[in-house]
């Protein structure tokens, strides 16, 4: 089956830096993956976008991000990153990983990651 497989996540100080890594795994599958995200959640507070990007290597960042974020991806398009600059204890979140997955039959998926914990400590 498919697995968004999340990496990076841990524990820094404010104004420290962390990147997040997404890999899709799609194992006797063949797909063209198309607009990739970062999304997070923090406790208490709704899911929210912190960037995406998309085929056609477009990208979109959430207000509170743009400028310290990054979201960056292969050419092959079935990894994704997140570098994180300046950090706040406010970014303190789930990071969950979100992919548009095409596949041989014709349909497209949308899938998410298991989450990897951001905690930035002041």
């Amino acid at each position: 089956q498919v697995q968004l497989v999340e990496s990076g996540g841990g524990l820094v100080q404010t104004g420290g830096s962390l990147s997040l890594s997404c890999v899709v795994e799609a194992s006797g599958r063949i797909f063209r993956a198309n607009t990739m995200s970062w999304r997070r959640q923090a406790p208490g507070k709704p899911r929210e976008l912190v960037a995406s990007i998309s085929r056609g290597g477009s990208t979109t960042y959430g207000d509170s991000v743009k400028g310290r974020f990054t979201i960056s991806r292969d050419n092959n398009y079935n990894t994704v990153y997140l570098r994180m600059n300046s950090l706040k204890p406010e970014d303190t979140a789930v990071y969950y990983c979100n992919a548009d997955l095409f596949f041989d039959d014709g349909i497209n998926r949308n899938y998410w990651g298991q989450g990897t914990q951001v905690t930035v400590s002041s």
